[in-house]
């Protein structure tokens, strides 16, 4: 058959695929946060608003089939990516006015649905467009470039809106000249993403990957092997994380009062954008070879330890009460080397999962679980921390890591997934 081959070019494509993917999520889940924070919103409203904001990618897996069912996937997430352009342009607008936070959340709904179904697209794209060979291969480009994407937002860009507070001394003009950057560079990633991407779908037999049905994509799903234990595990993988990413912002912004660690927002994105960017690229890049060397089985375990070793750390950080900026910048870069080192593992254990027909929309559904996950506990964490303090809340959430660990020894999964797709000559 005549066309693009698979993998060409993903060299190019996969990091700015991934890039663009990253920078609508960080900026819905992680930087609206400390927005909220910085435009006197409290800890408890922003910790249940801003989780609500995690529904669309829970809800994603019920559209996913007609991201498979219509068009090309190419087109979709074009299309999606150019929505998100026009909500963050929607959000830095509505920010001077009276009614900022009900009509800047509408636009952060809107953000978020676009997202959601990006992401749907992009998975998808990623799983037609590579070989399983190349998808274990780039599997630690594919999230280094999803978190820098991350640290692009949390970091550059509050660096840039702790910037403009302090040239201004108006917070809302701060913000809302940040959010219309925003827009502009995912504009800018759009287009870069049109000229990148080839169109994969148009010259290669894409079948296998269309579901019959609409209902047969959900019926196909919930028959794999040991569903239920995989979902649990999905569901606790990031139950520590999902609400220490909630409050650990507002505990750096915090006035040492109330138990915070008093640093400006400028210091906070600096943090984050330098050490921060390094540590997670170290992190992705080697989680990736590793499993690409040894199987996914071998590495879990560290990679799931990893992930939960900063929550002991921000619980030291609370109970001693230090503003040490070593003691913060340590933590940091645990943080970031930790999460780009744990979440290799499990993104490999989401594609093993979506593996067969319709894959696309299996992977939809098993992140949507996954989405899930991090929404539920989000939503209580700002209630849980004014009940417990930060020093409580960090205690706590370094407990709720416990669950996952207790399911690796049920999971099933080929010991040598991750090293098999990578020396097959698929």
């Amino acid at each position: 058959m005549s066309g693009v081959a698979k993998d060409k070019g993903a060299w190019v494509w996969v990091p700015i695929l991934y890039f663009t993917q990253g920078i609508p999520y960080i900026l819905i889940v992680t930087v609206s946060v400390i927005m909220y924070k910085r435009l006197g919103v409290g800890n408890a409203e922003i910790g249940l608003y801003t989780s609500w904001l995690y529904l669309p990618w829970v809800l994603k897996p019920l559209w996913s089939p007609l991201v498979d069912l219509n068009g090309t996937k190419r087109k979709w997430f074009l299309a999606m990516q150019l929505i998100v352009s026009l909500a963050f342009l929607g959000i830095g607008l509505s920010l001077p006015t009276n009614a900022f936070f009900l009509v800047s959340l509408a636009f952060f709904w809107m953000a978020a649905f676009a997202s959601a179904t990006n992401d749907i697209a992009s998975d998808g794209y990623y799983m037609i467009g590579l070989t399983q060979k190349k998808q274990s291969f780039f599997i630690g480009m594919r999230s280094t470039f999803y978190r820098l994407a991350m640290v692009t937002g949390q970091g550059l860009l509050v660096i840039f809106a702790g910037y403009l507070e302090n040239q201004y001394g108006d917070n809302t003009k701060a913000w809302s000249l940040t959010m219309i950057c925003a827009a502009v560079l995912m504009l800018m990633l759009t287009i870069s993403n049109f000229f990148a991407a080839p169109k994969f779908e148009q010259a290669l037999d894409q079948k296998t990957d269309k579901p019959g049905n609409f209902w047969e994509v959900f019926a196909t799903f919930f028959r794999k092997k040991q569903i239920g234990v995989a979902l649990l595990f999905i569901l606790t993988y990031r139950l520590g994380e999902s609400q220490l990413v909630k409050m650990a912002s507002p505990f750096l912004l915090d006035t040492k009062e109330v138990g915070g660690l008093a640093y400006s927002t400028e210091a906070v994105g600096t943090i984050y954008g330098t050490v921060g960017v390094i540590m997670l690229s170290l992190g992705g890049i080697i989680g990736g070879i590793l499993i690409s060397r040894d199987g996914l089985k071998k590495w879990m375990l560290p990679m799931l330890l990893s992930l939960n070793l900063p929550n002991i750390l921000y619980a030291l950080l609370a109970f001693t009460k230090t503003s040490s900026l070593v003691a913060v910048v340590g933590t940091v870069v645990v943080e970031q080397f930790g999460y780009g080192f744990g979440f290799a593992a499990f993104l490999i254990y989401l594609i093993y999962i979506a593996e067969g027909a319709s894959k696309t929309s299996h992977y939809a559904i098993a992140t949507g679980f996954m989405a899930l996950g991090m929404m539920l506990p989000g939503m209580l964490s700002g209630y849980i921390q004014e009940w417990l303090g930060y020093d409580g809340f960090f205690l706590w959430v370094v407990i709720a890591a416990l669950p996952a660990f207790l399911l690796l020894k049920f999971l099933k999964y080929p010991a040598d997934y991750g090293k098999k797709n990578a020396n097959s000559n698929e």
